[in-house]
C-alpha cells in the first residue's frame, strides 16, 4: 500500500522538504511505495528576503519541473485545516472547492505572515514588502507619486520598523526615489523605531555601521517610539509627532503561519510550534513542523533557529529526511546549525557581513555587499531540475553557511 507524505508550502523549507525526502525514498529503493506531494497557491518558490529591492523580477522561480524531477507531485491550493487526530488535512482548491487527503507523515512549512497589531488605519494606508503581491503594490504606489501634487506628503517616506527588513527597505528607499523622482526632488526618508536604538535584535556591533550607512544615505532615525495611526496622507508617533506622508511602509515583525495554531502542543509568543531534535511537533504524532513555524533548537547553547531562509533551507532538509526516514526504514537525522551569519544591505553603502550570535562583523561596504549579492542570487534561489545534482545538495547535513 502506497504511504503519503504531505508537505504543506514551496518556499525555502516547504521545497527542500520534498527534495530531501525524495533523496530519502530513493535512497532507501521505495520510490513506487512512497508518494510526496507539496501543497501551494502555485508551484514556485518566492525569494521573500529580497521583496524590499526596486527591480523585482525573478522573485518567484517555478520549481514544478525540479519537483517532477525528483518525483514530487504538486497540488494547487491552500492547506486550511489539519486534522491530526485521524492524520488528514483539508485543501482549499482553485476553483473554491474543497478537498481531503490522509497522510502518513506531514510536514508544515507553511511560512509566516507579518504581524500587523491594531494600529488605527494600518491595513488601510500602509505597505509593506510582506508578500510579492504587497512588494509590487508598493513598487506601483512610487512610481505613481510623481503625479501627485508636489506636497511634503508625497516627498516623504516613512518605513515603520527598524528590524533587519526595515533597515534593508530604508536603506534602498532614496536611491529608489531619485530614481524615480529625479535627483533634484526634495526628499525625505525617516525609519521609525520603537526601541531606544536602531536594530535592536542585532546588537552593539553591526549598529555603527548601520547609523553611518543611513547618515550617509540622508535617512532621519526615530527612536523610542513607535507608530500610533496613520492615515492616508500621515503618521501619528506614539509621542505625539505627526509627520505628513502618503507612504508609510510597515515592516515591524512576523508571525508563523495561522496553522501552526492547529498543531497540538506548546507555541511560543510567534506562533512556532515547539519541535524536537528531529522536528517532530513534540505532541502531535506524525506531523514535523519546519522553516518559520518551528521553535527548534540550532545548538546546545540555547539558541533558537530565527524566521530566516538560512535556517529554513536547513530546518527543510531536515524535516523532510525524517518524514520519509520513518516510512522507509532509513535513520533519523537530528536538526543542528551551529554556525550563524548575517548579511545585511544598506543600499548603495554596501552590506554587513557578520558571523555568530552576538554578531561580530567581519566585512563591510564593497566586500559585505559582493556577499549579499551571492546570497541574494544565488546561494537560496532553487536548483536545476536535475535528479542527480538535487540529490547530491538534498542531504539533511548539507552545510547552508560554510
Amino acid at each position: 500500500m502506497t504511504k503519503h507524505i504531505i508537505i504543506a508550502g514551496s518556499g525555502f523549507a516547504g521545497t527542500w522538504s520534498a527534495l530531501s525526502a525524495a533523496r530519502a525514498v530513493a535512497l532507501a529503493g521505495k520510490e513506487d511505495a512512497i508518494e510526496i506531494t507539496v501543497i501551494s497557491p502555485e508551484p514556485s518558490l518566492h525569494i521573500r528576503p529580497r521583496f524590499y529591492e526596486a527591480v523585482i523580477e525573478n522573485m518567484d522561480p517555478d520549481v514544478g519541473k525540479l519537483f517532477a524531477a525528483v518525483g514530487v507531485k504538486h497540488v494547487a491550493g491552500i492547506v486550511q485545516n489539519i486534522h491530526s487526530d485521524w492524520r488528514q488535512v483539508e485543501v482549499l482548491l482553485p476553483n473554491g472547492a474543497r478537498q481531503k487527503l490522509a497522510y502518513d507523515k506531514f510536514v508544515l512549512a507553511a511560512g509566516s505572515k507579518l504581524f500587523q497589531p491594531p494600529v488605527p488605519g494600518l491595513r488601510e494606508h500602509a505597505f509593506n514588502v510582506d508578500q510579492l503581491t504587497n512588494a509590487k503594490a508598493l513598487d506601483r504606489h512610487l512610481k505613481a507619486l510623481p503625479a501627485r501634487p508636489e506636497t511634503p506628503a508625497r516627498n516623504t517616506i516613512v518605513v515603520a520598523g527598524g528590524g533587519f527588513t526595515g533597515i534593508e527597505t530604508v536603506a534602498e528607499m532614496p536611491q529608489r526615489l531619485r530614481e524615480i523622482f529625479g535627483t533634484q526632488a526634495e526628499l525625505r526618508v525617516i525609519v521609525v523605531e520603537q526601541a531606544p536604538e536602531i536594530g535592536p535584535d542585532l546588537g552593539p556591533g553591526p549598529r555603527p555601521f548601520i547609523e553611518e550607512a543611513l547618515a550617509e544615505q540622508g535617512v532621519e532615525i526615530i527612536t523610542g517610539t513607535g507608530v500610533a495611526a496613520i492615515t492616508a496622507d500621515s503618521v501619528t508617533l506614539g509621542n505625539g509627532e505627526v509627520i505628513p506622508t502618503n507612504t508609510v511602509i510597515w515592516t515591524a515583525g512576523a508571525r508563523a503561519n495561522a496553522l501552526a495554531a492547529q498543531i497540538p502542543g506548546t507555541h511560543d509568543r510567534f506562533g512556532r510550534v515547539e519541535a524536537d531534535a528531529f522536528l517532530h511537533a513534540k505532541a502531535a504524532k506524525d506531523i514535523f513542523v519546519t522553516g518559520d513555524v518551528a521553535l527548534a533548537a540550532t545548538d546546545t547553547l540555547g539558541n533558537n533557529a530565527a524566521m530566516s531562509c538560512q535556517h529554513a533551507l536547513s530546518l527543510g532538509r531536515v524535516a523532510g529526511h525524517n518524514a520519509a526516514a520513518e516510512l522507509v526504514g532509513l535513520a533519523l537525522h537530528p536538526y543542528a546549525q551551529p554556525k550563524y551569519v548575517t548579511c545585511l544591505d544598506l543600499g548603495p553603502w554596501g552590506a554587513i557581513f557578520s558571523e555568530g550570535w552576538d554578531r561580530q562583523v567581519k566585512f563591510t561596504r564593497d566586500e559585505g555587499k559582493a556577499i549579499k549579492r551571492e546570497i541574494n542570487t544565488k546561494w537560496i534561489y532553487p536548483p536545476m531540475a536535475d535528479r542527480d545534482a538535487v540529490f547530491a545538495i538534498a542531504n539533511p547535513d548539507y552545510v547552508i553557511v560554510p
